[in-house]
C-alpha cells in the first residue's frame, strides 16, 4: 500500500476543495437569510468562521488544507529522493514555496482601488509552513514534534511578552502583536482580525501532516497506523479544548492561537484517520470521482475561484441563470440557489475535462 497513491488523501483534499468551491459560489450566504431562525440555521452557521473565541466547522478548512499539504509533502519527497539528491529536492521545494507565495500575494493584489500587498492568503501561509516542514522532514520523529511545539510556543511568547503600546492585549482583535506586525509588514491591519504571523503557529499543522504521511509510508501494519492517528487526534483535541476551557489560552482561529492549532490539528488527524479507514482500508472508493478531480487539481480550482470566479465568472453566470429563470417566473432565493449550483456544476465539468485530459496544475 505504501507504494500506491493514497486515495484517502485525494478524498480529504478533494472534500476540502468541494466545500471551498461551494462557499465561493455564495451558496452559504444565499441560504443564510431564509434559514435564519429555523432549526437548520445552527447547522448552516457552522459554514461561517467563528467571530472570535470559539470554533466552527468552517474554521477547520484551512488547517485541513495545510495538514494535507504536509502529508502530500512526505509522499512527494519520498518519491523525489529516488532520483534526486537532497539539495535538488530542496531547490524543488524552494521553487514550490516561491510559487505558492507569489500566487498567494497575487490573489489579494488586485483591488478596485488599485494594487495591494497582503500576506493573509492561505497560499502565502502555506509557502512558509511547507518550507519549515521540508527542512526537518529527515529529522527523528521526536525532533519534528519538538519543532512543532516550538511553533506553538513562539507566538505565545510574542503575543504575551512583547509589549507594544496599543498592541499589548494578547488575544484582543486589533490590539494584539499580530496586528502590530501587519502594520510593520503591510502598513495596515485586516478588518476581520486575520494576521500574517499565523504562519508561525500553523507550521505545526503542516509538520503534523508530514508526520502523518511518514507514518502512512512506513512498514507498520495498517491497524497500527490507524491507532496512532486516532491517538494523536485524541491527544491534540484534549490539549486544545482543555487549555481553552482552563482559561490558559483561548481558541481563536483568526490569530491561530496555540489552542486553536492544537484543537484543529486534532480534528485533522481524526479526519485523516476516518478517511484512511473508510477509503483505503475498507476500500470504499465508489462515488468518489468528484472529490478525486477536486483533490488532484486543488491549487488550480482554488486560484480559479479566488481570482477568476469571484471577480467575473460567478456574476456572469448569475446574470444568465437569473435571466433565463425570469422567463419562467422563478425568482428570489430559489433562483439564487440554482445560480450557485449552476456555477458549481460548471466548475465540476471543467475539472472533469482537465482530469480526462490528464492536465494537472502543480507548483
Amino acid at each position: 500500500m505504501t507504494h500506491q497513491r493514497l486515495q484517502s488523501l485525494d478524498f480529504l483534499r478533494g472534500l476540502t476543495m468541494v466545500l471551498l468551491t461551494l462557499e465561493s459560489t455564495e451558496l452559504f450566504s444565499v441560504l443564510g437569510s431564509p434559514l435564519k431562525g429555523t432549526a437548520a440555521f445552527p447547522i448552516l452557521n457552522q459554514f461561517y468562521h467563528h467571530p472570535w473565541h470559539g470554533l466552527h466547522l468552517w474554521d477547520l478548512v484551512q488547517p485541513v488544507f495545510m495538514f494535507v499539504a504536509g502529508t502530500a509533502l512526505a509522499f512527494s519527497v519520498k518519491k523525489s529522493r529516488q532520483y534526486l539528491t537532497w539539495n535538488q529536492t530542496l531547490i524543488k521545494t524552494l521553487k514550490r514555496s516561491g510559487w505558492l507565495f507569489a500566487w498567494g500575494v497575487l490573489d489579494y493584489a488586485v483591488r478596485k482601488q488599485g494594487l495591494s500587498f497582503e500576506l493573509w492568503d492561505v497560499l502565502t501561509q502555506l509557502s512558509f509552513t511547507t518550507l519549515v516542514a521540508f527542512l526537518i522532514l529527515s529529522w527523528p520523529v521526536k525532533a519534528q514534534i519538538g519543532v512543532s511545539i516550538l511553533c506553538l510556543l513562539l507566538p505565545e511568547f510574542l503575543y504575551r511578552c512583547i509589549q507594544v503600546p496599543g498592541f499589548d492585549q494578547p488575544f484582543t482583535d486589533q490590539h494584539n502583536f499580530g496586528n502590530y506586525m501587519d502594520l510593520v509588514l503591510m502598513h495596515k491591519t485586516n478588518d476581520g482580525g486575520w494576521v500574517a504571523i499565523n504562519c508561525l503557529s500553523t507550521s505545526a499543522h503542516t509538520i503534523w501532516g508530514s508526520l502523518a504521511g511518514q507514518l502512512l509510508l512506513s512498514a507498520r501494519p495498517a491497524r497500527e497506523k490507524l491507532r496512532i492517528l486516532l491517538l494523536a487526534a485524541a491527544a491534540l483535541l484534549f490539549l486544545g479544548f482543555g487549555l481553552d476551557g482552563a482559561g490558559v489560552t483561548p481558541i481563536v482561529k483568526r490569530i491561530a492561537t496555540s489552542t486553536f492549532v492544537l484543537a484543529s490539528g486534532g480534528w485533522c488527524f481524526l479526519f485523516l484517520a476516518l478517511s484512511y479507514w473508510w477509503v483505503d482500508l475498507r476500500d470504499h472508493r465508489k462515488h468518489l470521482f468528484i472529490f478525486l478531480i477536486f483533490g488532484m487539481n486543488s491549487i488550480f480550482i482554488y486560484l480559479f475561484t479566488e481570482i477568476v470566479a469571484s471577480r467575473w465568472f460567478n456574476g456572469y453566470i448569475f446574470f444568465i441563470t437569473g435571466g433565463l429563470l425570469g422567463f419562467v417566473h422563478v425568482s428570489g432565493v430559489l433562483a439564487e440557489v440554482i445560480g450557485c449550483l449552476t456555477v458549481f456544476a460548471l466548475e465540476v465539468g471543467m475539472l472533469s475535462f482537465l482530469y480526462r485530459k490528464k492536465v494537472f496544475f502543480k507548483v
